[in-house]
């Protein structure tokens, strides 16, 4: 017999085809649904009803938690007031198709206590309903291990996302219009904020705080937030898409942010942050912000177009010092800050820096004011300015030369139309001598003013 390549071809695929066409001699196969959890179905629990579905569905809850099986929603509306999630609760809706409706309560899902919680596909409409101050819709202190991954959540009448003393991931959300702060951490354990897509809130879009200075470790990565309003007032405390306060070694990474009140991020207290690669637009404060008592900031490769102050690093008086600010492009400031502000705040400044601190590689045009401000009165100390490109600024670089004031090397920059100097003396943020590059730095010798290149 000739067993050839072809035959053997010819062989296999009709063996194929006959057991293509066999009639299966099992059983039909279970529904989907069995084989990823519970169904709510069985506890009652129905979709599109106009009845609240609370007690059904902590029944469901409780049950599938019990057997450390998901609970499946199907598609549909659900109307409920407050549910708790116990150890283990894992809830799978169908992304866009399974909506629960809030009918009020301290919040809609609560994972006090609670780990291993999971939310994934499910639409929470918080229906404007206010909530009371610190909760949110999703609400967790002491919670270990919860995610809450490719939900939407909308309407919040307070918080979209409270979480204290928690670890875990929220993830691929989308969120839009919260009464308050899109997604709230105290005293994170170890989080990841990420990939969520954040519109419309009254205060601010993200919110990394801790009850006392310390080490936090949160990373803030890869999220588009825009339309940020400082509702609640204030000179800056609301109104930020991404806000650290007293939280050390944040991380926060490729986000894209847009139309902000304030800043776009604000680090206060925040030792050892990092700002790298963000995109920021239109933002009417400081762009990105490192203040207060921190020590440790690394702010690198980001672009701000359109902002009162590009990057500030500053409030040496209160203990702020040692960052580096690279690699930036900054353009197209603001002449003013929002009204709530200090009326002695300036803006016009692409980059602003005090203590301990080197600017280098840095791109900065259309500077109403200046493009880079080394000092305010004596608070200046050890700040080297180098390889940095300053364009269509009235001042290219302002340093302090108040009595007190520390070192600054001012070195191999380009710096091009500036109507009032390249290099310019300041009284806090007046200007006080002549272009220091042509004449006079020698008088100050706490300067060390090199070869720029001056057009």
């Amino acid at each position: 017999m000739d067993l050839n390549r072809r035959h053997l071809i010819g062989a296999s695929t009709a063996g194929l085809a006959g057991a293509l066409v066999m009639p299966a001699e099992s059983s039909p196969a279970a529904p989907l649904i069995s084989t990823l959890g519970r169904d709510a179905a069985h506890y009652g629990v129905r979709p599109g009803s106009s009845e609240n579905q609370t007690l059904m569905l902590q029944r469901a809850i409780d049950e599938a938690a019990r057997a450390q099986v998901p609970l499946a929603l199907p598609p549909g509306v659900y109307r409920m007031g407050m549910l708790r999630l116990p150890s283990g609760a894992q809830i799978v809706g169908v992304r866009g198709a399974t909506r629960l409706v809030f009918d009020g309560g301290a919040c809609m899902l609560s994972g006090d206590g609670a780990s291993g919680i999971g939310l994934t596909n499910i639409s929470l409409d918080g229906r404007a309903v206010a909530l009371p101050p610190r909760r949110g819709l999703i609400h967790c202190i002491d919670a270990r291990d919860i995610r809450v991954i490719d939900c939407e959540i909308m309407d919040s009448g307070g918080n979209a996302i409270w979480l204290e003393n928690a670890t875990g991931a929220i993830s691929g959300n989308i969120i839009n219009n919260s009464a308050g702060t899109a997604i709230v951490s105290f005293d994170a354990q170890g989080l990841l904020v990420s990939q969520n897509r954040i519109f419309g809130t009254n205060d601010n879009g993200i919110e990394i705080l801790r009850t006392t200075i310390g080490d936090d470790g949160t990373q803030v990565l890869d999220n588009r937030i825009e339309n940020i309003k400082a509702g609640p007032g204030g000179s800056g405390q609301h109104g930020n898409a991404i806000n650290a306060f007293r939280a050390g070694n944040v991380i926060i990474r490729g986000n894209r942010i847009r139309n902000c009140d304030y800043s776009a991020v604000r680090g206060n207290s925040a030792s050892n942050i990092q700002v790298i690669g963000n995109t920021v637009s239109d933002v009417r404060e400081v762009a990105l912000y490192s203040e207060f008592s921190f020590e440790g900031a690394l702010i690198a490769s980001n672009v701000v177009d359109g902002a009162a102050v590009g990057i500030s690093v500053c409030n040496f008086n209160e203990g702020g010092r040692l960052a580096t600010v690279y690699g930036n492009i900054i353009r197209n400031l603001l002449p003013k800050r929002p009204v709530a502000t200090a009326p002695d705040d300036d803006a016009g400044i692409g980059i602003y820096v005090e203590a301990d601190a080197s600017v280098s590689g840095n791109v900065i045009e259309n500077a109403p004011s200046f493009g880079i401000v080394a000092g305010w009165g004596k608070y200046l100390r050890d700040v080297a300015l180098s390889g940095n490109v300053i364009r269509k600024a009235y001042v290219g670089i302002g340093v302090s030369v108040t009595p007190g004031a520390g070192t600054a090397l001012i070195n191999n920059n380009v710096i091009s139309e500036t109507a009032r100097g390249a290099v310019v003396g300041l009284d806090h943020a007046h200007p006080v001598t002549a272009d220091l590059t042509g004449d006079g730095a020698q008088r100050f010798p706490h300067l060390v003013i090199g070869a720029n290149a001056v057009r």
